[in-house]
């Protein structure tokens, strides 16, 4: 805890995000350590933090390829230096025009996007005729979690030979999301993930051996990043971990990340004998989880959260004589994406003071875009 401390904390309104970009700094380390190095094997996601200073940071760490969300994700990383962007989601409607129009604004960022039927690769390769840009394409994937993507079949490769043959289109490969296998035993993960990936394996095997260039396969996220780090032939896309929070740091553990993220609240009412109330409600920390898996205290014990609202969070406390109105409390967000994109700003702490604020310009729908 003593590592969180901020000294001017009496600055800091609550409820607040607070950043600590040195533990920031760790984590990009630590997944460069966890491919060698290598950071070419790295596509990581932006969805978790969804700054600009952040992705700045892996940039100046050697990254230059990410994955995003949002069209909003992706005008934040053509400004931050990225040079090749996935937008991980397959785009419809008025979401595809905008893209377009990125495409052509930022002519220097090798953009691409995911497909899982032909419908929707018809409806990318109309809106593109309009304009000298051929769209690059990754067919999206189901590897069991069933939430978007082809399932692996005698149809996927119907769909990749199709595709790959129509010259509208620039095939890259697959993309493969496994977020359902988050086993915390590391061995059962990998053998769990090891058979979900094995098909596509085969596939992308078998499409070389014919004569094609290997499709590239990008897979999995900060789950099953341990899995692949050292899997030949993919590119790895973890997220969370840049900010890490206290569900993947139980679940996890043989990952080396570090909470760099947390948040300020402080005590603004004691109602009843044994009860406090604190600033941080729903539109502070994600709610999607039951209530004693929201957030964890750092500084509090002998504590059970029983309500929250709007702009409150009620705790059934055994120390309630010690507790003051006004304490500040510093907790971990036990989902951290979704937590940022409650967010404005987060204050920036170093060396244990707030030294500044970052936007969270991307947590937007739109931009410029």
């Amino acid at each position: 805890m003593d590592d969180y401390l901020i000294q001017n904390v009496q600055l800091i309104d609550s409820p607040a995000l607070v950043l600590y970009p040195e533990r920031i700094a760790h984590n990009i380390q630590t997944m460069l350590d966890m491919v060698d190095g290598d950071a070419d094997k790295l596509i990581p996601h932006v969805k978790t933090h969804k700054m600009a200073e952040v992705a700045k940071m892996q940039v100046e760490a050697g990254i230059t390829r990410f994955k995003c969300a949002t069209v909003a994700e992706a005008e934040m990383l053509a400004d931050t230096g990225a040079r090749h962007v996935l937008i991980a989601y397959q785009l419809t409607g008025p979401k595809l025009h905008r893209f377009c129009e990125l495409v052509q604004a930022y002519n220097w960022v090798e953009w691409a996007s995911l497909v899982d039927n032909w419908v929707s690769a018809e409806e990318l390769a109309h809106e593109f005729e309009k304009t000298t840009h051929k769209p690059v394409v990754y067919i999206d994937v189901n590897l069991g979690m069933n939430r978007t993507g082809h399932a692996v079949d005698e149809q996927l490769e119907e769909l990749y030979r199709q595709l790959k043959a129509d010259e509208r289109f620039d095939v890259r490969g697959f993309h493969a999301y496994d977020g359902h296998l988050h086993n915390p035993d590391v061995t059962v993960r990998q053998a769990q993930a090891d058979a979900a990936l094995k098909p596509l394996e085969e596939l992308a095997d078998k499409l070389e051996e014919e004569g094609e260039t290997r499709p590239l396969i990008v897979v999995g996220g900060t789950p099953t990043f341990s899995n692949h780090a050292h899997r030949p032939n993919v590119w790895c896309s973890p997220g969370t971990c840049l900010l890490w929070d206290w569900g993947y740091g139980d679940l996890l553990t043989e990952q080396g990340f570090e909470w760099a993220a947390l948040l300020i609240t402080r005590v603004v009412s004691k109602p009843a004998p044994g009860i406090v109330t604190t600033d941080l409600g729903h539109k502070a920390v994600a709610a999607e989880n039951p209530l004693n898996k929201r957030v964890k205290f750092l500084n509090l014990n002998g504590y059970e959260i029983t309500g929250q609202s709007e702009e409150h969070l009620v705790l059934q406390v055994s120390n309630w004589d010690a507790i003051q109105i006004g304490d500040v409390l510093y907790g971990v967000p036990y989902h951290i994406c979704p937590t940022v994109a409650l967010h404005d700003e987060a204050q920036i702490i170093l060396d244990g003071e707030v030294a500044g604020r970052w936007l969270i310009d991307a947590r937007k729908r739109r931009i410029t875009y």
